[in-house]
């Protein structure tokens, strides 16, 4: 049963029960529609109220509806709402957690609403590119004001309750007995009469509402960007003002299924369930559960290092910290105090909180102080023979059970395994830069990782805020073995014509964060020259440009020299085009024979995500991500991929499979054409009319 029924002597309390968010899906809209029929009908009942069970009122629409002829079948949330407002008898909401989306819908077709005041209340659709498409638009302007209303659902950030005490949503908010508060209020109410106050009957309240939207509107629409459903929000905000209720309503729903069937929503829907999928892992054992985590130890107090304490910090655990040398460990916790007093500075945390993490952090020269830490993870060098000795001792000194996990961003997690006598307790936790940043988590999943061992990451990364997906073992695992080939292309279209901006340029205006040659930079060239070298040994049929080589041998490593792909002032992070790089990209063609030739930005941008969409296609076919959203995931969380194109096969499955294999057997005739081979499973899903989603 998905709504529990308790009574009160003369008062009918509603609980929605449908674990983990209280959904509002088919099974929890019938059961309250009917429950709020017998309410109705029974001569002893007098008032009604609405709660949640657990921690939270609603979280909305059930997501697992999305897409399935249940979402629509009666009652819908706007029968259910209208139930609400035509009941003879009061309807009382007592939000107590947070309420959201359809749920906060929901609550504003009753009478009266109670909450406790630290809850969590809003309208959240705008993040995955829709409006509130419950009557939100219309009634959270009229219970709230213009201003607040405006603000909500275009931010899609919620808010406490008691930053809304003072507004018409809420007629009590309260630090004790929320349930006996909403009985009480339900009890009194039905002594009057009625009919009672119904949301859609108010005004809506704004000081020279015209002037106010008109400045709004220019301001929304300067900050959306490439997104319509902040303008879309907008629209049907303002007809709340301009246009009676049910003409507002239909605008709401006109807006609503605009933006439903807009690209950016599809491709930012399939970001949020991805996400969430991503977490979900297929074949563990039924029986396995996470081990717990209270103790942490790192490895290297480098910048990656130290970052990763920071995640963890963060989140309340104490990181023991070690480093082979007191000045490197002094530098690894001064960059740490640093971290946190800039962001004191600007208010993002309190002193306290500053005083708080630090006193969590133990620095340490000696291994046998990580003999308690539930989980390690090492952070050192990119190089074999360091990680394996790192290893070794940390076999020798952790406690039984202990997870073992390297930050390798390419290197083999089973090989680094076995230099442990507990393969079963290794494997890969691969932040990415600036880690106390960054939200993608690669989790590696080793040959002979158990399954309480990744469940433990999965949750350990929730913990600290990350988005996790798991990845198996190969040489760049998911995101940087995709980037090789995007490296690659981008190398070869300056051996044929194109110049570093222009790739930059072309790809940032498609939408990504950071083109590959400002990334390189940032990143630091002469961290790609080393893989190339160790390329060169492994694999010396993969062709590479020789310009990157190049550029290092100048001793342009990037920004942290000053020069790399471009230039750098002092306190220059953009860069300026480099004369000497230009000159030796050009100088590089000749001596390969090539005449240089004008390239189109479509072409730069085409390359270089048919180059990640194809090796993808691999990476799925062996196994290495269980399904495409992970992949999509990994590019829009770690590497600056748009989010409103979806990841690079969603886009790809956009575009349609056989247009990109047309593309690329295009491309397969011209310079480097041997990097344009097919990957099977996509030649195969092409041929067959399918897509990767």
């Amino acid at each position: 049963m998905t709504v529990q029924i308790h009574d009160h002597t003369d008062v009918r309390v509603l609980l929605l029960d449908n674990p983990p968010i209280n959904g509002l899906g088919l099974a929890t809209r019938r059961a309250l529609g009917e429950a709020l029929d017998q309410a109705a009908q029974d001569a002893v009942i007098r008032a009604i109220v609405i709660s949640g069970a657990g921690t939270l009122f609603s979280g909305g629409a059930d997501i697992r509806e999305f897409n399935t002829p249940q979402a629509l079948q009666s009652p819908n949330l706007h029968e259910l709402i209208e139930q609400l407002e035509t009941s003879t008898k009061p309807v009382v909401i007592a939000f107590n957690g947070t309420a959201l989306g359809g749920g906060l819908e929901l609550a504003l077709g009753a009478h009266y609403r109670v909450a406790v005041a630290d809850v969590l209340i809003g309208l959240p659709e705008v993040k995955i590119g829709i409006l509130p498409g419950g009557g939100g638009t219309q009634r959270l302007p009229r219970a709230v004001g213009l201003e607040t209303a405006l603000e909500m659902i275009v931010s899609g950030t919620p808010r406490p309750a008691r930053q809304l005490i003072g507004t018409r949503l809420l007629d009590e908010v309260v630090e004790g007995d929320l349930l006996q508060t909403a009985v009480t209020l339900a009890r009194r109410a039905s002594e009057s009469p009625g009919p009672y106050p119904r949301v859609r009957d108010w005004a809506v309240e704004q000081a020279d509402a015209a002037a106010f939207l008109a400045a709004a509107r220019e301001r929304i629409a300067a900050a959306a960007g490439p997104y319509p459903a902040p303008l879309g929000c907008f629209d049907a905000v303002a007809a709340s003002v301009n246009l009676p209720f049910d003409e507002g309503m239909a605008s709401e729903r006109a807006g609503f299924v605009a933006l439903v069937e807009s690209a950016e929503s599809r491709a930012l829907r399939h970001a949020f369930f991805g996400e969430r999928a991503a977490s979900k892992v297929a074949g563990l054992s039924a029986d396995a559960r996470a081990r717990p985590v209270r103790e942490i130890g790192i490895v290297g107090a480098g910048t990656m290092g130290g970052g990763i304490a920071m995640n963890f910090l963060n989140a309340g655990l104490p990181v023991t910290l070690l480093e082979t040398s007191q000045a490197a460990l002094d530098r690894g916790i001064a960059t740490i105090r640093a971290n946190y007093e800039n962001s004191a500075k600007k208010g993002k945390i309190s002193a306290a909180q500053v005083q708080q993490r630090l006193e969590l952090l133990r620095p340490s020269l000696d291994y046998a102080a990580l003999a308690q830490a539930d989980l390690i993870v090492e952070a050192v060098f990119e190089d074999y023979a360091v990680k394996e000795s790192v290893f070794r001792q940390l076999d020798a000194v952790a406690r039984p059970g202990a997870i073992l996990a390297t930050n390798t961003s390419t290197l083999d997690v089973d090989r680094i395994a076995a230099a442990t006598a507990r393969p079963q307790d290794v494997l890969g936790l691969h932040f990415f830069s600036p880690a106390n940043v960054m939200k993608l988590l690669e989790v590696v999943r080793g040959r002979q990782t158990a399954d309480e061992v990744l469940l433990t990451a999965l949750a350990v990364a929730k913990t600290i805020g990350k988005t996790a997906v798991v990845a198996g073992v190969c040489d760049g695992f998911i995101g940087n073995r995709m980037l090789e080939q995007y490296i690659r292309q981008a190398g070869f279209l300056l051996d044929e014509g194109a110049l570093p901006q222009q790739v930059d340029r072309a790809i940032e205006a498609f939408g990504f964060a950071m083109g590959p040659f400002r990334m390189g930079d940032l990143a630091g060239n002469d961290i790609g020259w080393a893989i190339r070298q160790r390329r060169a040994l492994e694999r010396p049929d993969m062709a590479y440009s020789r310009t990157a080589d190049l550029v290092c041998e100048l001793g342009r490593y990037g920004q942290k020299s000053g020069k790399g792909w471009y230039d750098y002032a002092a306190g220059d992070r953009r860069g300026q085009p480099s004369a000497e790089v230009d000159a030796l990209i050009e100088r590089h063609s000749r001596e390969l024979g090539l005449e240089r030739r004008e390239i189109g930005d479509a072409e730069i941008v085409e390359r270089l995500l048919l180059a990640l969409v194809n090796e993808a296609a691999l990476i799925l076919a062996e196994g290495i991500a269980a399904k495409a959203s992970d992949i999509d995931v990994v590019y829009l969380a770690g590497y600056g991929f748009p989010p409103w194109r979806g990841g690079p096969l969603f886009y790809a499955d956009s575009l349609g499979l056989g247009n990109v294999v047309a593309a690329m057997q295009r491309y397969a005739r011209g310079y480097r054409g041997e990097a344009w081979t097919v990957a099977p499973l996509l030649a195969r899903l092409a041929q067959n009319g399918q897509s990767f989603n």
